[in-house]
């Protein structure tokens, strides 16, 4: 048997590990074309990963898991979240690092069925990371938000995160290690092996030299956050933060804490495009400042438009955008949105430069200012599932920048009684638009959101929770791109003429 030959069944026999789908078939002629379509067909594994929710003893977080109700699936399977506490092959080990021993425990959340949320709590300081696995037919689409409310002290206010999947490079344009600030980047290893990650800091004038941001070494099973200060000694109102793993992966996201401002997580932003688009800013925004970062060699010049429900439109005084090559830039766009949903989408003037980028937005006013972040996000592609809404103080915002879109949105059953219901809604080329999201029926406790592409255009979601304590606007936003649900196939046929090359 030759090379080619044992290329193509490793080939085949790798997919089918992942997928447990893929399938030789004899062809009736040796030698025909046997080239088909990709398959699309569910994946049978995810990971996921919760960074500690909160350094507050007034820490009160909910976490919320729900994976949609997929074709294709079989009947077995299962999900779970546990500590991500260094556990050891013979069930022992150091919890956190500190020499103690740990056995596995209960878990934080253990789904029962697909198409139901299910919820978890926890409270205080001492939350840990948790680490997820869902398996079989609890694995396509699986979606875990965690939400905390902190009432007071730095960083009160509404904190929401979707717990992500583990991956070895991650961009952060928009966090600070300004005096009001306190920025951690949270990493979280999922793994048997430790893993290895250098975190690079680029502000307004190019990188921050920093020896102690490289070779980080995040222990199996552990989770850790390094505050940001400790890295430089460079006050900067705005920075890059750039997590490149040599070896492992891990999960990463970074918590932004303000004095003055509250506080959220700021996820990653997509990997470096040339266009960009940032979806769901809130109509009520008193003040928005876009962050952006092109990791190139050549500067970035970026056409700025805003995408509100009537149409784009330019913002005046802002119409363009100067990246340079290295230096993290920022602008201040002020109350942009003028009281109607808006998207910011960004793209290149003339020569295409590769660029990250994230929106800190401000709702209230004075005493009373909340904060989140908006990162350039990737098109909601098949389908997303956001968890974790509510009747009142949800608001869902779909963006066609190009084409015009029919988008199908389901409410699923509450975490604790109600029938899933859905609307389909057509979304206008070069628009927002905040959708009146369904509720099921009878709804008790909370609910998923499914959005799903029918025809038309590529679109762009987030979905803003709000919560009003003590007369501060709490709220958070998280983007909606591709759930991951999926994965393609493709289909390979068994060609004995290569036997006879």
């Amino acid at each position: 048997m030759n090379r080619t030959t044992l290329s193509l069944i490793a080939g085949a026999t790798a997919l089918a590990a992942v997928t447990g789908f893929a399938v030789l078939e004899t062809p009736d002629t040796a030698g025909q074309d046997t080239a088909k379509a990709a398959a699309e067909l569910p994946v049978e594994r995810t990971n996921l990963l919760c960074p500690a929710p909160s350094i507050s003893d007034l820490a009160e977080t909910s976490y919320t898991s729900f994976t949609p109700v997929t074709k294709g699936t079989g009947s077995d399977g299962k999900a779970e979240l546990q500590p991500a506490t260094q556990q050891s092959a013979d069930g022992t080990g150091d919890k956190g690092g500190k020499g103690g021993k740990q056995k596995a425990g209960k878990p934080v959340l253990e789904p029962k069925e697909p198409g139901k949320p299910v919820t978890g709590d926890a409270s205080g300081a001492d939350s840990p990371a948790l680490v997820g696995t869902a398996e079989g037919r609890f694995a396509p689409g699986w979606t875990v938000q965690e939400t905390t409310e902190v009432a007071a002290g730095t960083g009160r206010g509404l904190q929401g995160v979707n717990c992500t999947a583990p991956d070895t490079d991650f961009w952060f344009p928009g966090a600070s290690t300004a005096a009001d600030r306190t920025d951690y980047v949270h990493l979280t290893n999922p793994d048997d092996s430790a893993a290895v990650v250098d975190i690079e800091l680029y502000g307004k004038d190019g990188a921050l030299q920093s020896a102690v941001g490289e070779g980080i070494t995040v222990k199996p099973h552990s989770s850790e956050p390094i505050l940001l200060s400790t890295l430089t000694d460079e006050k900067q109102e705005n920075l890059t933060v750039h997590v490149n793993v040599r070896s492992g992966r891990v999960g990463a996201a970074v918590q932004a804490l303000d004095d003055r401002l509250g506080g959220d997580w700021l996820a990653a932003s997509t990997d470096p495009a040339a266009s960009l688009v940032l979806p769901g800013i809130p109509k009520d925004a008193t003040a928005v400042r876009l962050i952006a970062f092109t990791p190139g060699d050549s500067d970035a010049d970026l056409k700025v438009r805003l995408l509100s429900p009537s149409g784009a439109i330019t913002p005046a005084g802002n119409e363009t955008l100067h990246v340079k090559a290295g230096m993290t830039t920022a602008v201040d766009l002020g109350d942009v949105t003028r009281g109607e949903a808006g998207s910011l989408i960004l793209t290149p003037t003339d020569q295409s430069v590769p660029v990250v980028a994230a929106l800190r937005v401000v709702r209230g006013k004075g005493d009373d200012q909340e904060t989140a972040f908006i990162p350039a996000t990737s098109p909601v592609g098949k389908r997303a599932t956001s968890a974790d809404n509510s009747a009142k103080g949800t608001t869902l915002s779909l963006a066609a920048p190009g084409r015009a879109a029919e988008v199908k949105v389901t409410a699923s059953a509450g975490s604790e009684g109600g029938a899933a219901v859905s609307k389909t809604y057509t979304i206008k080329a070069g628009t927002t638009q905040n959708v009146e999201a369904p509720v099921p029926g009878g709804l008790k406790g909370t609910y998923a959101l499914t959005v799903e592409p029918v025809s038309g255009g590529s679109v762009y979601a987030s979905r803003t929770l709000a919560a009003t304590e003590d007369g501060v606007p709490g709220f958070t936003i998280q983007t909606l791109p591709d759930d991951r649900g999926t994965v393609a196939v493709p289909e390979a046929d068994e060609d004995l003429s290569v036997l006879q090359k």
